[in-house]
């Protein structure tokens, strides 16, 4: 399977007049604060360090966006739900996430990422309600599936779809060490940037 090798970093936004020009279409990744939004990107463009990874939660602070095609962009929202950020700041966040989600018109898909480890939390679901309600909703990553054993994975399915009550849609299990489930994932991005691309 192909990856996306001549990714490259677009901008770097915490407001509107930051973002770059429309001129292709942006699917966001979501997710709580170290969930491994950055590593996969990391792992879909073949690029050891195209985002930053930290080991500190709640270090990114802006909109990142990634050019990883001429057709597709990738934009890194910030995590949400690390403790120990001040109420303040996270609000702020919150209010740079919602401001790009609601109007950013070239915005077609939302990947939320989970830990496949732990059943959604409160912030989770309150992420993936909003994304329903504005119809972005509907694909889910799940993370960090080197931890768990195959079994176990049909089990974390379940109660990711259960807890997010996700009608429809897809959970791509990934492994970024193992480097497992990203064929899927990479075919699923292929696919809907050429259907928008033919619309």
């Amino acid at each position: 399977m192909s990856r996306y090798n001549d990714a490259r970093l677009a901008a770097v936004a915490v407001r509107k007049s930051q973002y770059p020009p429309m001129d292709r279409i942006e699917i966001a990744f979501a997710g709580r604060s170290n969930v491994g939004k950055s590593s996969l990107l990391n792992l879909i463009t073949n690029r050891k360090k195209l985002a930053k990874i930290s080991s500190s939660p709640g270090k990114t602070r802006t909109i990142n966006f990634y050019d990883i095609s001429d057709s597709l962009r990738i934009v890194d929202l910030p995590g949400y739900g690390y403790a120990k950020v001040s109420k303040s700041m996270s609000a702020g966040w919150g209010e740079m996430i919602e401001e790009y989600l609601i109007n950013r018109e070239n915005l077609v898909k939302v990947v939320q990422l989970v830990d496949i480890r732990h059943a959604p939390t409160k912030q989770d679901i309150q992420m993936y309600e909003f994304l329903k309600h504005y119809g972005l909703d509907g694909v889910v990553v799940a993370t960090k599936r080197d931890k768990i054993s195959v079994n176990e994975v049909f089990k974390a399915k379940k109660i990711i779809k259960d807890r997010l009550e996700m009608n429809e849609g897809e959970i791509f299990p990934i492994s970024a060490l193992k480097k497992t489930g990203v064929d899927e994932f990479i075919s699923f991005l292929e696919d809907l940037a050429g259907r928008c691309k033919s619309e």
